[in-house]
């Protein structure tokens, strides 16, 4: 059983510091963007979600779409139960946030300044030794897959 399938995303806006919508992407379903510029090196959002352990995450993880992010050895956060729209931001190989775990918070930053308009994307990063996820971030460098090489 995969997580729950967000139908309708929504941004809370008490877990961003900025203006962001959701919309159609031409990454993969929808994507999160900046609707103001947002400037290198600030939390942009946190990822929120229900705290689930091991046992959880492995039933929920066994499926097509899921919305985990690993928080710790024993934690995993499911975006799709109380989530703040982060776990609707996709993949890229170039992205432009990056995660920061701080106090058991997820937290996404921005690498570099951000203009208004552009789609948040994160580096999943998933791990070479899983199943291979194909890529279709469109980045110059794009590695193929979302997994690590």
């Amino acid at each position: 059983m995969a997580t729950a399938l967000v139908k309708s995303p929504a941004i809370d806006t008490r877990h961003t510091r900025f203006k962001l919508a959701i919309r159609e992407s031409r990454i993969h379903r929808r994507g999160v963007y900046a609707c103001e510029d947002i400037p290198a090196r600030h939390k942009v959002i946190e990822y929120t979600g229900e705290k689930i352990n091991r046992r959880e995450t492995k039933r929920r993880g066994d499926g097509p779409l899921t919305y985990l992010f690993t928080l710790n050895d024993y934690w995993t956060i499911d975006g799709s139960v109380g989530g703040s729209g982060a776990e609707i931001i996709n993949h890229s190989c170039e992205p432009n946030l990056y995660t920061c775990i701080f106090k058991n918070h997820i937290l996404y930053l921005s690498k570099r300044a951000i203009k208004r308009g552009e789609e948040l994307t994160i580096d999943y990063r998933f791990d070479r030794h899983v199943e291979r996820v194909i890529c279709r971030c469109g980045a110059e460098k794009c590695r193929g897959t979302i997994n690590l090489k």
